[in-house]
């Protein structure tokens, strides 16, 4: 049904939207500009604030590298992969594959935002290996699920608001999570968008004559050669004994961290993964095998965060983020500023592809404003949050460890999230500014 407007936009996407190396680079370019014409930054102050924070994102880097790798090598597992075959049997078309991957995704990235991109990806992999589906769109499908996760247990902005001893307390004191994650707007929004997200990308379904298909045979990983034990070194490479005692010292790591009510996050799941990839994969060898074939698909990751992270300081540092959402907020009353904190956040985002970044960033605009217009200051900050997941969609900064796990290129799904984009942004924006 919605195949007629979803065509043109693919269309337009594939042919004018660049490699992801490409639009960080103009991105780069277009924040030095606007530094220097709107906040009178010198060129060399912004090259200077550029350079200083190009290397910000390590941490993250490894922690972005570390989803793909450790969810391709648990998927790999014999195990995770019939486990999610197994899942895949439940859809018999391409439309309930479509419908099926959103509903995954939707719900693993509402429990975790590293969690839902991994298996959404990987699960749609799992579909595309016995279903005849138009690929983009699964694996679109299987990315737009994460337009949810900052209204999720692992969204940062509430989680940090409900945190005692963060930078905002003196001025909002502590805002439970009742009051934001299991608000009751926000309830609804993320009832809406389990309704809508899934019907939105079943009806983008093209026709049969239109569909990207792909040999199932390209999803299947390589076997492992033939084992081999004529050395010493060999033996520690085949045994599981190495295996059962690091994964011991794992367990027991693990329990004393859920025992002290530890909750998930982005290392916890990383960890997860990895050990249960050990774990399954059963040797070494068998682990490191998996491990050359994961590690491929990480390239883009280690070349362009580095290039957020300069663009991130960079918008920081020179004012121009706070500019832009003051700006929103000149014309804005207690009624309407959610409205255009999310538009602004949505923005922001662009530029500032961090949660917990841009709260930082924007908090010190949005917060004054909503105390003195009488707004409540819980939906400010949830539309903070909301405006942060939503041109996700659009932008190839959080796509590019889905598309590495599925083997394809930006272009080849963001028409598709184009479309999410419009149609969840009227969704949230009614939530945000009526319920």
């Amino acid at each position: 049904m919605l195949n007629a407007v979803a065509k043109p936009l693919v269309k337009l996407v594939e042919r004018y939207l660049p490699d992801p190396y490409i639009f960080v680079l103009l991105l780069s370019l277009l924040v030095f500009v606007a530094a220097i014409l709107f906040e009178q930054q010198s060129p060399l102050a912004v090259a200077q604030q550029w350079g200083d924070g190009f290397w910000g994102l390590l941490s993250f880097s490894m922690q972005m590298l570390l989803v793909l790798v450790t969810g391709f090598m648990l998927a790999s597992t014999p195990l995770v992969s019939s486990l999610l075959d197994r899942l895949a049997l439940l859809a018999k078309t391409a439309g309930q594959a479509i419908v099926l991957v959103t509903l995954v995704s939707l719900a693993a990235s509402w429990l975790n935002w590293g969690f839902g991109l991994v298996v959404g990806a990987l699960f749609a992999k799992a579909l595309a290996r016995r279903i005849q589906v138009d690929y983009p769109l699964l694996i679109a499908s299987a990315y737009s699920g994460f337009v949810i996760w900052h209204g999720g247990l692992s969204g940062s902005v509430p989680l940090t608001i409900a945190t005692s001893g963060h930078f905002s307390e003196a001025q909002i004191g502590i805002i439970p999570t009742s009051d934001t994650i299991f608000s009751s707007f926000n309830l609804l929004l993320v009832a809406a968008l389990c309704l809508v997200v899934p019907l939105l990308n079943y009806l983008m379904r093209p026709k049969v004559e239109d569909a990207v298909y792909i040999d199932p045979a390209k999803l299947t990983p390589e076997t492992l050669p033939d084992l081999t034990t004529e050395r010493p070194a060999d033996k520690l490479e085949n045994s599981f004994v190495i295996t059962a005692l690091i994964v011991m010292a794992a367990v027991a790591y693990l329990l004393q961290y859920f025992a002290k009510a530890g909750g998930l996050n982005l290392n916890i799941v990383n960890f997860l993964f990895l050990f249960l990839a050990i774990l399954l994969h059963g040797t070494p060898r068998r682990l490191l095998h998996s491990l050359q074939q994961a590690i491929q698909g990480g390239a883009g990751i280690v070349i362009q965060f580095p290039f957020y992270a300069g663009i991130m300081a960079v918008m920081m540092q020179s004012g121009l983020a706070q500019s832009l959402s003051q700006w929103f907020v000149s014309f804005a009353t207690a009624e309407s500023l959610a409205f255009w904190t999310f538009i602004s956040a949505g923005l922001v985002n662009i530029f500032i592809p961090s949660g917990g970044s841009q709260w930082a960033v924007q908090a010190p605009v949005m917060i004054p404003a909503a105390l003195e217009l009488g707004a409540e200051v819980n939906r400010i900050a949830m539309a903070v949050a909301w405006g942060d997941a939503w041109t996700n969609l659009i932008q190839p900064f959080w796509a590019l460890p889905v598309l590495a796990i599925a083997g394809l290129k930006a272009k080849d799904i963001m028409g598709y999230c184009l479309l999410q984009l419009l149609v969840t942004g009227g969704i949230i924006c009614l939530v945000l500014s009526f319920a």
